[in-house]
């Protein structure tokens, strides 16, 4: 068994003492350099170095699973604080609408026309299998560590071929990683999600759920480890990849936090594990405030797609409905959608002292967040990113904005799995592959999608097959990518 203080001094480069003086004049060099950040989007001098950055993803949390999105049920307290003191998005997207794209889109700034992984799975030597990214793709994990940051990734990675080493988290930008790792040659096991793997070593911690109230509380401690453990000259990455609110039934057994709530056990269940996140969300924010690091550290919390719908080929005794909740918060949609529920989700950024308290409709997507991170980092953008950045909008600057957001899917072989949608301000169009028909939403009149009005706008609808055909480009794995209709 492989210990984390083993694995920390392995991975990074013993502390050197220097002193304030020396610190200071490197400091100051640093920001005396050009950068891509502009005058309106420079960070305040009183911060002299470089913000860690702190990237807490959910597994599958819906637009409406918090009391700040409007959640009544399931109790979030502490995310609903951090909402109250932080910037709220009332209208960010993920990548796509099932986890794998959506990450990929995530960690390379690509949108989902452009990215390598389009679907949980794609057609490999003509059979369906996991994907990963492509080694000319630069991670947001390598972007940082070139800019000077020490990196770490814990939990979900889902962006790579299990055989193949050279794909995992740490070899993809990442000085320290933890992931939760499977075989490709058949399905996923219980035993599977408790095995970790530390930078690629199998077994070198395991997740023992009879000693934890959850995975994640599991996780956020190997988090608090690590910012004990890291250097403290230098910044910080901190990918902390969380798997609440996934289907995972076996964790939350003796947690139930909602026992005296008339609900089915696997809804009650469900809530805990929503109710038992937020608090390890607290703690990490709890340490980094007695860590004296919480004012140079920008926390960015979102979800990688919209609610589990409730069915579970794998599971089937599990019962669950995403409208027990409201999981999508009255949104038409869930996960593997590309309406609204199935990609709008929950994102709540925070940064003491540097954002002002709010909340804004700026339209964004994960494949910003590259950009914006390269900014924070004053680093340069890579060229191989769709994204804008955001930073001017935290920092109440003139923000730039998209002339369209794309998203498409590859759900499974056939054409009713490949949907296509784009944003164009308020206009939302959406086209399923096995009907030759785009649909138009008014989002501001109608963000529930509940009337087409293409019949009414045939040059919108225009203006959108245009976008649709053009953005997804062709790929020998997904066969409908690529201009799939023909009657543009």
């Amino acid at each position: 068994m492989v210990s984390f203080s083993q694995t920390i001094n392995n991975s990074f480069f013993t502390i050197k003492l220097l002193t304030l003086n020396f610190v200071l004049l490197f400091l100051i060099g640093i920001s005396c350099k050009s950068s891509p950040v502009g005058e309106s989007t420079s960070l305040s001098t009183k911060t002299l170095t470089k913000p860690n950055i702190i990237f807490l993803l959910a597994d599958d949390m819906g637009y409406g699973e918090l009391g700040c999105y409007g959640q009544t049920v399931i109790k979030t307290p502490f995310l609903d604080e951090l909402a109250n003191k932080g910037l709220r998005f009332t209208d960010f997207y993920a990548g796509t609408g099932v986890c794998s794209p959506s990450r990929a889109i995530l960690m390379t700034g690509k949108h989902a026309g452009h990215s390598t992984i389009r679907g949980n799975k794609g057609f490999v030597n003509g059979k369906l299998s996991r994907m990963s990214l492509n080694k000319s793709e630069i991670t947001i994990g390598e972007m940082l560590q070139g800019a000077g940051y020490q990196t770490a990734m814990i939990g979900k990675w889902h962006l790579d071929n299990s055989d193949d080493l050279s794909t995992w988290a740490y070899h993809r930008g990442f000085d320290y990683a933890v992931q939760e790792q499977w075989s490709d040659k058949g399905s996923k096991t219980e035993y599977d999600e408790r095995v970790h793997w530390v930078n690629g070593k199998q077994d070198s911690i395991f997740y023992d759920f009879t000693k934890y109230k959850c995975l994640d509380e599991f996780r956020t401690n190997l988090a608090l480890d690590y910012l004990e453990q890291k250097e403290n000259n230098k910044p910080f990455f901190l990918y902390l990849s969380y798997r609440v609110p996934h289907a995972n039934e076996y964790e939350v057994r003796k947690n139930d936090l909602y026992q005296n709530n008339d609900f089915p056990e696997y809804d009650r269940e469900y809530a805990s594990r929503i109710t038992l996140f937020d608090q390890q969300v607290k703690r990490l924010y709890e340490a980094l405030e007695k860590r004296g690091e919480l004012e140079n550290t920008l926390i960015v919390f979102t979800s990688d797609n919209g609610p589990w719908s409730g069915s579970h080929r794998f599971k089937k005794h599990l019962k669950h409905s995403y409208q027990f909740f409201k999981s999508s918060g009255g949104l038409k949609g869930y996960k593997r959608d590309l309406y609204e529920g199935g990609i709008r989700v929950p994102c709540i950024i925070y940064w003491k002292d540097r954002i002002q308290a709010g909340e804004t409709d700026h339209p964004s997507t994960f494949y910003d967040l590259m950009p914006t991170f390269a900014e924070v980092a004053k680093t340069k953008i890579p060229t191989q990113t769709d994204g804008i950045s955001f930073l001017p909008e935290l920092l109440g600057k003139e923000q730039t904005k998209h002339d369209f957001l794309y998203w498409e899917i590859h759900n499974n072989a056939n054409a009713n799995g490949f949907r296509q949608a784009t944003r164009m301000g308020k206009w939302k169009a959406i086209r399923y592959g096995d009907s030759y028909k785009t649909e138009l939403y008014d989002l501001e009149k109608d963000q529930f999608e509940h009337k087409d009005i293409a019949a009414e706008h045939p040059e919108i609808i225009t203006k959108a097959n245009k976008i649709l055909k053009r953005e997804s480009a062709p790929s020998v794995h997904y066969k409908y990518a690529g201009g799939f209709f023909k009657d543009y």
